[in-house]
């Protein structure tokens, strides 16, 4: 059977035949087209004189119904901002219902009752589906890593007979069917620049070039068990492969130049996909989560109505916060949401105390708002912005050279941040649970015994950016033409010896010792003495420890930073060993 004559088949199936006309109206076909596909499927045994259903066609249909679904509901959903700061993006609200409760009722009505959503990102706030609905949970750990290729291959095996479904997509009307007959993938008819394929004559899903338009594509597909299993061995196959982790899970459906499955057109009025807060304002403008506390901050201080906040778009997820950009009358901007337990770590405070201090001085970002209570900043966006490259030796000579200026300004304010002090704060966080690393007390205990000597050296002490590193550092083009250099997010700064700033701008470069004997020499530009180099070898150790334990304290909240907490905590062991041989300790300690 094509898929006319399936479509003709199930259609009959679901309703009695009354005539062709009546027929083809309901399948959407021509009338000839109707004629045809009842002729044939006479010939092949599914109709009998009466167009009735014979047993060949009743013992396929059922060996082909769906028989359970897959929702994707791990991501993100990054750029869904600000709402999925507060909630998965399976929990929009579209039209007074919950975007995944919606699905899964509408795969109830179509008979599905075995179903399986793929969670991660908040994935406590859809426990409830299982008392509720009978749904069962499927975690995908490294939803924050890897795309939602990797989240379809966390419930691979329950794949047969199935529909996938994104969890983003409002559909009017119920796109599942208690009758299915070949596998198919959802695009609607409108045309969309970016779309990777285009339904063709034949209702085949053909690859487009990036120049052309292709179909919407839609997301909800339908795979019977022999599909399902092609589809597996792709997916095998992708997940295995250097740029796999990028991949959306359509990529295993294809075949050469096609997908591998059939074309399921539906217009573009009866399917939504919801991927910003623009479309959810689209789709339903009195949706109770378009009510956001950030983007009223906004339309505060802008003096603007909500509705002239346009083009919010996600920044990627930084180590402390959230952030994330948007137009206002002609003019971009960027809202900073403070991130994960950072309440326990961040003094707002103080953070707005030292940009008061920074204020008229073309040091740090043009800010528009700091809110001391909630930590909500807003800053102009700097088109063409570049953060510093921390292997290219200009832009550090660079940035150096902005860091020592701000230094020798030697501002003041009322707060300080002590290294030893948070080394044991961020401790404390840890709520009682030992350190991940066997040796943290000898690591730690030999850290302590640079205290003495960093006394010893320690400057003045001046307002500290604390976390001078490479990213906080944005390079542009100013209106005259000339380069300029701001340094921006100033949460933890604070008064502290200014050469701490060398030493973090080092461990988050994870450079190595000649590349950080090369940044002292750029600081240093008379030449670094050499108790000011040992002393920036402890300081190295101190923050190493220092973020390390940060790092345990997030990895804690479910955050975690990979290969930054380990060499941190290195830079603690290694750097000990460094300034304690440069001072003549190693004979004391054997």
């Amino acid at each position: 059977m094509n898929i006319r004559e399936c479509d003709i088949l199930c259609k009959l199936w679901e309703t009695p035949y009354v005539n062709q006309r009546t027929l083809a109206e309901a399948c959407g076909v021509s009338l000839g087209m109707a004629n045809r596909c009842l002729k044939n499927l006479k010939e092949y045994g599914y109709l009998d004189g009466n167009f009735r259903l014979t047993e060949q066609a009743h013992r396929e249909i059922s060996e082909k119904k769906p028989k359970n679904a897959v929702i994707l509901a791990a991501g993100f959903g990054m750029r869904m901002v600000p709402i999925n700061m507060e909630i998965p993006k399976a929990f929009l609200e579209v039209k007074g219902e919950l975007l995944i409760e919606r699905i899964i009722r509408q795969l109830h009505e179509a008979g599905v009752r075995e179903i399986y959503v793929v969670v991660g990102y908040m994935k406590e706030r859809f426990d409830y589906l299982i008392d509720r609905f009978g749904v069962r949970l499927v975690v995908n750990p490294d939803y924050g890593a890897k795309n939602n290729l990797h989240s379809l291959k966390r419930a691979e095996k329950y794949l047969a007979d199935s529909y996938l479904i994104p969890c983003d997509v409002w559909c009017e009307e119920n796109p599942f069917r208690k009758c299915e007959l070949y596998s198919w993938y959802m695009v609607s008819d409108r045309k969309e620049n970016g779309s990777m394929v285009r339904v063709n004559r034949n209702m085949e899903l053909v690859a487009v070039r990036e120049d052309v338009d292709g179909n919407a594509m839609v997301g909800i597909s339908y795979l019977l068990k022999e599909d399902a299993e092609r589809l597996k061995k792709q997916m095998e196959i992708l997940c295995g492969t250097r740029h796999g982790d990028r991949l959306f899970w359509e990529a295993a459906l294809y075949d050469g130049g096609k997908m591998a499955v059939r074309a399921r057109m539906v217009r573009k009025e009866q399917v939504a996909e919801i991927n910003t807060y623009e479309q959810l304002r689209e789709l339903d403008d009195c949706s109770g989560q378009l009510q956001s506390d950030k983007l009223q901050a906004i339309a505060d201080v802008l003096d603007v109505s909500m509705s002239e906040i346009t083009d919010l778009s996600a920044l990627k997820k930084g180590m402390t916060n959230r952030s994330f950009l948007f137009s206002c009358r002609g003019s971009g901007y960027i809202m900073r949401i403070p991130g994960e337990g950072t309440e326990r770590l961040i003094n707002r405070s103080e953070e707005a105390a030292v940009y008061r201090e920074l204020q008229g001085r073309n040091i740090c970002e043009d800010v528009i708002l700091i809110n001391p209570d909630n930590g909500y900043k807003i800053t102009r966006f700097i088109d063409g912005a570049r953060t510093c490259d921390p292997a290219n030796p200009e832009e550090t000579a660079a940035c150096m050279k902005k860091l020592r200026r701000f230094h020798e300004l030697a501002l003041k304010v009322g707060h300080e941040f002590d290294l030893f002090g948070h080394i044991d704060f961020y401790e404390a966080l840890w709520g009682g649970c030992p350190s991940a690393y066997e040796d943290y007390p000898q690591t730690k205990e030999n850290v302590l015994r640079l205290r003495p000597f960093i006394g010893q050296w320690a400057k003045e002490k001046v307002l500290t950016h604390i976390d001078a590193v490479p990213d906080n550092f944005l390079l542009f083009k100013n209106e005259e033409g000339e380069e300029e250099i701001r340094l921006i997010d100033w949460e933890y700064a604070a008064m502290q010896d200014p050469h701490v700033d060398i030493a973090m701008f080092c461990i988050y470069s994870m450079y190595d010792r000649e590349q950080i004997d090369g940044l002292m020499g750029q600081y240093f530009t008379e030449g670094c003495p050499d108790g000011i180099r040992i002393k920036i070898y402890c300081y190295i150790a101190v923050c190493g420890l220092l973020w390390s334990n940060w790092c345990e304290y997030k990895r804690n909240l479910g955050v975690e930073f990979g290969e930054y907490s380990l060499r941190q905590y290195r830079y603690a062991k290694d750097y000990y060993g460094i300034a304690a041989g440069a001072l003549g300790w190693e004979a004391e300690e054997k």
